[in-house]
This record gives C-alpha cells, sequence and structure tokens, in this order.
C-alpha cells in the first residue's frame, strides 16, 4: 500500500474523494479541506447554495467576469478575514481563462457527488471552517455520518479557506492527523 495522503481543497477535496475510491491502492489516507459533494441545497441536505443563487452567480460570471472574482473571492473569504485575502483570491480567479472557469464553474456546483461518499474507506480527516457558505457545518456532519472512517476537525479559522486566513491552524490540524 502506499504512503501517500491526498489533500483536496473545496471541489478538489471530492476530486480527491473520487481518486481515492477509483485507485485505492495509491493513497494511505485522505484529507479534504472545506469539502463539499454536493453545494445546492436539496430536501435533506444543506449544502449552502439555492438553485437560484448558483444560476445568479453563474449568469454574474458570464456578463461580468471581474466582477464576480471579486464578488465571489470575498464570499468565500467571508467577513471577518482581512479584505486583502479576497483580494488575493479573485486575482487567483482572475488569472483563469473565464471561459474555462465559467464552464467549470457549472459543473461543479450543479454536481451532486453524494452518492459517492460511502465507498470511500480510507482513514479520512475532514477539515472545516466555521462560517464557511460553500461548506457549511451540515456538509461536515453529513461527510462524518456517511464516511466510514473520517474524523471531523472543526478549525477556528473563518471562511472557504483556511490554509489562506488560518495556514498555520490548518498545518496544525494536518500534523495531528498524520503523526
Amino acid at each position: 500500500m502506499s504512503e501517500t495522503v491526498v489533500i483536496g481543497h473545496s471541489v478538489g477535496a471530492t476530486i480527491a474523494l473520487l481518486a481515492a475510491i477509483q485507485a485505492p491502492a495509491y493513497f494511505s489516507d485522505v484529507v479534504l479541506l472545506a469539502p463539499s459533494p454536493c453545494y445546492l441545497n436539496e430536501p435533506g441536505y444543506h449544502g449552502g447554495f439555492e438553485r437560484e443563487d448558483i444560476e445568479q452567480l453563474l449568469g454574474l460570471m458570464q456578463a461580468d467576469y471581474d466582477s464576480w472574482a471579486n464578488l465571489f473571492a470575498n464570499l468565500l473569504m467571508g467577513p471577518t478575514n482581512a479584505a486583502s485575502l479576497g483580494e488575493q483570491l479573485a486575482g487567483y480567479f482572475c488569472q483563469m481563462d473565464s471561459v474555462i472557469a465559467q464552464q467549470f464553474a457549472r459543473v461543479v456546483f450543479l454536481a451532486d457527488n453524494r452518492a459517492d461518499v460511502p465507498f470511500l474507506h480510507h482513514r479520512t480527516l475532514i477539515l472545516q471552517s466555521q462560517h464557511d457558505v460553500a461548506a457549511p457545518e451540515e456538509v461536515g456532519a453529513y461527510l462524518l455520518e456517511h464516511l466510514p472512517h473520517a474524523t471531523l476537525v472543526t478549525l477556528q479559522a473563518t471562511g472557504h479557506c483556511p490554509h489562506l486566513s488560518a495556514p498555520l491552524e490548518t498545518l496544525g490540524a494536518l500534523e495531528a492527523f498524520l503523526a
């Protein structure tokens, strides 16, 4: 068995989950940072966004990509983090090809990978932030309930990007899990 730990953030967490399910021998452990297998609110599941909200975000992406990047980055970072972090994140968004980013965003926000979750049999760390609009507390609870070998750690960090807003706290939780 491999000693490789796969770490994914946000949709990257879902990609890490799917990779470990598809090729389990390649990974020893899985770390899901601010994960969500489904960003949409559905009956009995709170994913964070109503479909109408997603459609509005996707429409803004198409109409004014730079405005979308600033709005969404600040939404993800949350009001308690430094404005400079939202600007930094918006800068990353603006470096992407807007056409590809729009296609990717549509797939990500409308995907539902909840049915895949129980098939991950690796030791898994779910790292969750407080006040994360894209991966609310209910998502962490859902994942903990449906992942057979999971541990949930809720960081003091706020927003969707604790690796940017609280890198030392995030690293400490990773190190504790991997020790």
